[in-house]
């Protein structure tokens, strides 16, 4: 994990935006708001233009590392998102966002992405009262996910009780904490798909 913490956090300061949840990654680029490696604190240097293609990377690149996905898996994912009707941009955010691992830390049962994707693969949560141990098992509205009963004392849920009074959920989920579950109660739109890729750049790179 501290490997993996460490590659996050010099991404998140390449890119200027913070790609995890990771109080270390947070501190990093709060810490050290500049890029890696030996040039990047000297003050005035300027960035290299980059084309037009190496933006669209970027985006691309942003929302692959934001939710932990590789590139086959992410570039599956926006396939599908072009052949489902209305907007790609769209579509594709919404189908990141109701991600299971991603819903798991919407609720708040985690503190980062990789922490809920960790905690979908131990299959510590339910959907619908059925376990599921696939990070990438997409929840729709009226799905409920809750905490396994058996899960509940360990280690990693100790302070979850009070992590929820301050825990602020989206607005596509709604969340009971006495019950250890979260509910789905709408599809993610406007505002709750807004993140630190541009979405419309990704399609224009899958687009080329």
């Amino acid at each position: 994990m501290g490997k993996t913490t460490k590659k996050i956090g010099k991404l998140s300061r390449r890119n200027g935006v913070a790609l995890s949840a990771s109080e270390s990654v947070l501190k990093m680029l709060q810490k050290r708001a500049y890029s890696p490696g030996q040039h990047g604190p000297i003050a005035g240097r300027r960035r290299p233009r980059l084309s037009v293609f190496a933006l669209q990377l970027r985006e691309k690149q942003k929302a692959k590392h934001l939710y932990g996905m590789m590139e086959k898996q992410f570039r599956n994912c926006f396939k599908k998102a072009e052949t489902m009707p209305g907007n790609t941009g769209e579509n594709l955010s919404r189908m990141l966002e109701t991600r299971l691992d991603n819903t798991v830390f919407r609720i708040g049962f985690a503190k980062t992405r990789a922490q809920a994707r960790q905690m979908v693969s131990h299959a510590m949560f339910t959907v619908n009262g059925k376990k599921v141990n696939i990070p990438s098992f997409r929840v729709s509205v009226d799905d409920e996910i809750q905490i396994r009963e058996g899960k509940r004392a360990k280690g990693v849920f100790t302070d979850y009780a009070e992590r929820a009074k301050h825990h602020q959920a989206p607005s596509w989920l709604h969340v009971d904490p006495l019950a250890y579950a979260g509910k789905v109660v709408s599809i993610p739109q406007g505002e709750d798909l807004k993140e630190v890729y541009d979405p419309k750049m990704i399609v224009e790179f899958y687009s080329r």
